[in-house]
């Protein structure tokens, strides 16, 4: 009998199959050294021979005879991301590619005559060409190999904060992978914040000439002026003062109501700007016809942020695939900071669109990913654009112009109060969370404490729900 041949152990069902194995990986990772806990890895899944567990190789051969790849994949991957999970806060990142050159083990191209070996080499190789291992191995560049930022044949890592929101947001994923895809990005986030803010202080002070500070940007000497630019809002009509002005004053509005203030809100900021009247009829013409049924109603969270994520997909991409019609006509202007500013106001009146802006980022950084980079320019700029203006206005790390004197170089302080040349003043940063980004760790995560989303958003977020 074929139960005999993969020695399953009568009565344990899938469910406790692969519990037996996530118990025994959990247990290993935390006291063993990762060489080790990657050669009882080696011996389960690729050798598929005795471990120093009794319990694990059975727990396989249980999995296998259920004959459902499906669950296979599934506990591959949960199976990897305990293990990267652990290692991650261990700060053992060379375990994680280690983990990934597991599966270029020749003796999983080997041919078999055994069913259950046959059974399992055919889904391991199914599983390496599948995107789930793609995943994987962005994690293991990533956490590897700094110097792919600047590798010009693979011009999209330098966006894999946002390639991995996709991961996280998927409910569909082990918990463990959607852990550790929020821990990095999170983490590189932080740091392009960091060195963001360090590259603006010491790139004017004159200071440090013989050991200049990288710029983290793929803008050169213009992203000082992007920078300025950016911060130059302040004060009354700084983006966050607007956005709760905005949210004051529309909150007695009916639904049909808000839709049509929302727009002109948007674009306020950027009214000189001669495309954005176009923007704006695209925008309205789209929102006349959106939830009609609640027109008359009041507005409440649940519109906001589904309306606000339709704008998203008009303004980004209607088939989570292709750029949209109105993403396209923007940027080929050269509008990529107009784009950026009204993202940016979109996200400050609805917090919960941010991980559904950044999954569309995803979506088109995948698609633009086919081509070779000198193709891509202008929406490299763009994201770049992008993750500076969403940088400054981040929640740790305050910036400020300030200007500065003739005499003596020193500033003063006079914030920038009317709009004056832009090379009088100089950009200050201050940290607000003293935690340097490059020893963040994903510990907060372990301990539970990761986003949590509500049901509508859970909807948004797979894609639930189109207009």
């Amino acid at each position: 009998m074929e139960s005999n041949e993969y020695g399953a152990r009568p009565g344990l069902s899938l469910a406790q199959a692969q519990q037996v194995i996530y118990d025994f990986l959990l247990e290993i990772v935390k006291i063993w050294h990762p060489q080790d806990v990657l050669e009882e890895f080696r011996h389960l899944f690729v050798h598929h021979t005795d471990s120093v567990s009794s319990q694990t190789l059975p727990a396989l051969h249980v999995i296998l005879f259920a004959n459902n790849e499906l669950e296979f994949r599934n506990t591959i991957k949960r199976c990897c991301y305990i293990l990267v999970n652990n290692w991650e806060v261990a700060r053992q990142f060379d375990a994680i590619q280690d983990l990934v050159d597991l599966f270029a083990d020749p003796l999983i191209q080997r041919r078999t005559l055994s069913p259950t070996l046959k059974r399992l080499r055919h889904w391991l190789l199914r599983f390496l060409e599948s995107e789930d291992f793609e995943e994987l191995r962005l994690f293991a560049a990533r956490y590897t190999e700094e110097r792919t930022l600047n590798r010009p044949d693979d011009w999209t890592a330098r966006y894999t904060p946002y390639l991995l929101v996709p991961q996280y947001v998927n409910e569909n994923n082990p918990i463990e992978q959607r852990q550790a895809a929020r821990a990095l990005s999170r983490r590189l986030k932080d740091k392009f914040k960091f060195d963001l803010a360090m590259y603006t202080a010491h790139s004017q002070s004159g200071q440090n000439r013989d050991r200049p500070v990288a710029n983290p940007t793929a803008l050169g000497d213009s992203a000082l002026r992007l920078v300025k630019a950016i911060v130059a809002r302040r004060g009354e009509f700084s983006y966050k003062n607007l956005a709760r002005l905005f949210l004051e004053q529309i909150k007695e509005s009916s639904y049909g109501d808000f839709k049509k203030s929302l727009t002109r809100y948007l674009l306020y900021t950027v009214s000189g700007n001669p495309i954005s009247k176009q923007i704006q009829e695209k925008l309205d013409a789209r929102l006349v016809d959106l939830y009609t049924e609640s027109d008359y109603e009041p507005w409440d969270a649940s519109l906001v942020l589904r309306t606000s994520n339709r704008i998203v997909d008009y303004l980004m991409t209607e088939d989570q695939e292709r750029p949209s019609p109105l993403f396209s006509m923007v940027l080929s202007q050269g509008n990529a900071l107009t784009l950026a500013i009204i993202l940016l106001k979109l996200v400050l009146v609805s917090r919960q669109t941010l991980p559904y802006l950044e999954t569309r980022i995803a979506s088109l950084i995948r698609y633009y990913e086919q081509f070779p980079r000198s193709e891509c320019q202008w929406v490299i700029n763009f994201l770049e654009v992008f993750q500076i203006t969403f940088a400054i206005y981040g929640d740790n790390t305050e910036y400020n112009l300030v200007k500065v004197t003739q005499r003596d170089q020193r500033p003063e302080a006079l914030f920038l109060a009317e709009r004056q040349g832009l090379d009088a003043f100089r950009i200050f940063s201050q940290k607000l969370n003293q935690v340097r980004p490059d020893v963040l760790t994903s510990a907060d995560l372990v301990a539970g404490k990761e986003d949590h989303f509500s049901e509508e958003e859970i909807d948004e977020l797979n894609l639930g729900e189109q207009a």
